[in-house]
């Protein structure tokens, strides 16, 4: 595989059934805290901190990098606790969303559809914010409609 068919970012990657939730933002800005309550609630991790994308089959995929020591692979950074293990995502998975992680002032009540493109596919892009509480449900909610299902964004 070359360079131009994969690209590692700084992220958090969690999946919920067969889709991948990409979770960015500064240091600090909640991704690892956000995908532990996630994870709590039936997802599993793909890949804490820094994240591999790939394409499989012409879809866009989120995988472990494939220079992520195995002494991290299925772990979890959780503050004040230290490096735990979490229920693991095996494998690609298609890219559903990207998350991006913003001050609660920033997140709009009425988003317009946006996008972030990788590797030539553009992925659908929310911007919420990590320590509400309803954010995990959000992101629930956001994974079993997809796109498509949520008007304002089609």
């Amino acid at each position: 595989m070359s360079s131009s068919d994969s690209l590692a970012i700084d992220g958090t990657a969690i999946a919920i059934g067969n889709a991948a939730l990409l979770l960015t933002g500064p240091s600090g800005s909640g991704k690892s805290d956000l995908a532990l309550r996630m994870i709590d609630g039936g997802a599993r991790l793909i890949a804490d901190d820094r994240v591999e994308l790939v394409i499989e089959a012409d879809r866009l995929c989120c995988r472990v990098p494939s220079a992520m020591p195995a002494n991290l692979l299925g772990r979890i950074e959780v503050r004040g606790i230290g490096i735990v293990p979490a229920p693991r995502a095996p494998g690609a998975t298609p890219l559903q969303w990207v998350v991006e992680l913003v001050p609660a002032g920033e997140v709009e009540r009425m988003p317009a559809a946006e996008s972030r493109a990788f590797l030539g596919h553009a992925v659908p892009l929310l911007r919420l914010a990590a320590f509400e509480a309803s954010t995990a449900v959000k992101l629930r909610l956001a994974a079993a409609c997809g796109p498509g299902l949520i008007m304002g964004r089609e």
